[in-house]
């Protein structure tokens, strides 16, 4: 059976993104930016935690990690990650709007899925079998898998800042068990593993 795990750079109260996402801000308006600092300005200090964002078989994101448009697509737009993504593995985006498959250099390819959560993860793991599959963000999506209880394995990345409004882990999610497992903190970052108890 697939294990299912989530990675999530959030602030101190618990917002993974600010208001007004947009192409020239996709992470919004606010001290955003601090939310990701330690992957760019620190990544030798956190070169371990880097690399489990990226080491599942397969991977699930929402429409707004993927994209900064709503409604029909812009077939123009391939990602914020250029030709080659850091997946490496196929990844299916959750979207209202139908779009072919989209192969990227170095094995990535964007399946986007319009049936829910549901079809999303029943791809995923026919994709990767017993293997593990990453729910990638943002938040909405995240909160949509914790409330199905469709997670093991919560990291959370904890920046010193508060965003005050936006995007917010566990809106919505019924209350849970969590059980820490790791946590270690650096200079920009505090990370924390919890299983999620059932």
């Amino acid at each position: 059976m697939a294990y299912i795990t989530c990675d999530l750079a959030i602030s101190v109260d618990g917002y993974t993104s600010g208001v007004n996402q947009r192409l020239d801000k996709p992470f919004g308006d606010g001290p955003v930016d601090m939310l990701t600092k330690w992957m760019f300005a620190t990544p030798d200090e956190n070169k371990e935690e880097i690399a489990g964002i990226v080491a599942a078989d397969a991977f699930i994101m929402g429409r707004n990690m993927f994209s900064p448009g709503r409604g029909e697509w812009d077939l123009d737009w391939k990602g914020w990650w250029g030709d080659d993504p850091p997946y490496h593995k196929p990844v299916f985006v959750l979207t209202h709007h139908e779009r072919d498959d989209l192969p990227m250099e170095g094995g990535t390819t964007f399946h986007f899925v319009t049936g829910g959560v549901e079809q999303a993860l029943k791809r995923a793991v026919e994709a990767a079998g017993d293997g593990t599959i990453a729910i990638a963000g943002g938040a909405t999506t995240v909160n949509q898998f914790l409330a199905a209880g469709l997670i093991d394995e919560l990291r959370l990345h904890i920046a010193p800042v508060t965003v005050g409004a936006g995007d917010r882990l566990f809106d919505g999610v019924p209350p849970l068990a969590l059980e820490r497992i790791l946590s270690r903190e650096a200079s920009l970052v505090t990370h924390v593993t919890y299983k999620i108890k059932r």
